[in-house]
């Protein structure tokens, strides 16, 4: 097109020149002939600029897509070089400065991986030992002054045994009832240190498990009312069998109970979980009163995005009661 635009205007420029100079020996056909050729000319010209131009745009795209190719699969070949000053090399200007930007998000990356295993290990050693000062706090606290308590009495019931029999066989009765307390508070230990898993059993097959299992360790009578739930993530799952070993585990060291009554059903929208015992209670009030298990299990709720209350009075017995939307409700 350009050709023959150039062509065509050679053409009327040179009629106009005859006609002005008055030159009788140009024919038109003379002039035809001097503007075809000079459109060949100028169009075999224009063929092999547009080519040129042609191979040239190709090897920037071919360039441009491998360079993209690199990007996505991760490798990074450093920038692409061009001194043109076209549409091309804007394009080119800015996949260069897209490169250094996804080469500063990887870094960036990898620097926050590295920060979060730092973290996380952390977290885990904390977590250990934090545990491992609970453990030795409640040994300390509990246990041990039970272990003692036994030791002076056993000492003292050997003494009172030749001159006070009678004495010494309520000094016996004594022995006996805080050996059995100090074995519960040693088995709720042990089930914090050995808990049983969850698995591949749904949470009504652990619950029943889990009971099964406590009542032949210990004396405790248990009253279970499981139903099968649906509309719960295995993470829910986890935390309502954690609540209830936590809570199960608080009444075993602290309730001096011996009912405990463990319920899970599904009602409407919700999904409940109560638990509760017949032992001296506390109040819920007291900060001192309110254990690190207690903390544990309305955190392990919130969690899953349930609703925690707990109600007791003194010697009146605990009533936990837990409610839970399953998956997918608000």
């Amino acid at each position: 097109m350009y050709a023959c635009f150039c062509s065509l205007l050679f053409f009327i420029m040179l009629q106009v020149y005859l006609v002005l100079a008055d030159h009788p020996g140009f024919s038109v056909t003379a002039a035809l002939w001097i503007s075809g050729g000079n459109c060949v000319i100028l169009f075999l010209f224009a063929a092999y600029l547009a080519i040129k131009n042609a191979y040239e745009l190709k090897g920037k795209l071919s360039m441009i897509s491998t360079f993209i190719g690199n990007l996505r699969s991760g490798r990074f070949p450093g920038k692409i070089t061009n001194e043109a000053n076209d549409e091309i090399s804007r394009i080119i200007y800015e996949i260069n400065l897209l490169s250094d930007h996804i080469q500063n998000q990887v870094q960036s990356l990898q620097k926050l991986a590295d920060e979060k295993s730092l973290l996380a290990q952390q977290a885990h050693s904390a977590a250990v030992m934090e545990e491992r000062q609970r453990i030795a706090r409640d040994l300390h606290d509990a246990v041990s002054q039970q272990l003692f308590a036994l030791n002076m009495m056993s000492a003292a019931a050997c003494k009172t045994l030749e001159h006070s029999p009678q004495a010494a066989k309520i000094q016996l009765e004594q022995i006996s009832g805080i050996s059995v307390k100090a074995l519960g508070e040693m088995r709720a230990l042990l089930l914090h240190l050995r808990p049983v898993e969850l698995q591949e059993d749904s949470l009504c097959d652990g619950i029943i498990k889990l009971l099964k299992e406590l009542k032949t360790k210990t004396s405790l009578q248990f009253q279970a009312s499981i139903d099968e739930v649906d509309g719960l993530t295995k993470s829910a799952e986890e935390h309502l069998f954690r609540i209830v070993q936590e809570a199960v585990s608080n009444v075993m060291r602290h309730a001096e109970a011996s009912k405990i009554k463990v319920e899970l059903r599904e009602e409407g929208e919700f999904i409940y979980l109560y638990i509760s015992d017949n032992g001296k209670g506390f109040d819920p009030l007291d900060v001192k009163m309110v254990s690190y298990g207690i903390k544990s299990m309305e955190e392990r709720c919130k969690e899953i995005g349930g609703v925690f209350q707990i109600r007791s009075k003194d010697r009146e017995g605990t009533y936990i009661d837990i409610k839970v939307p399953p998956a997918g409700r608000e």
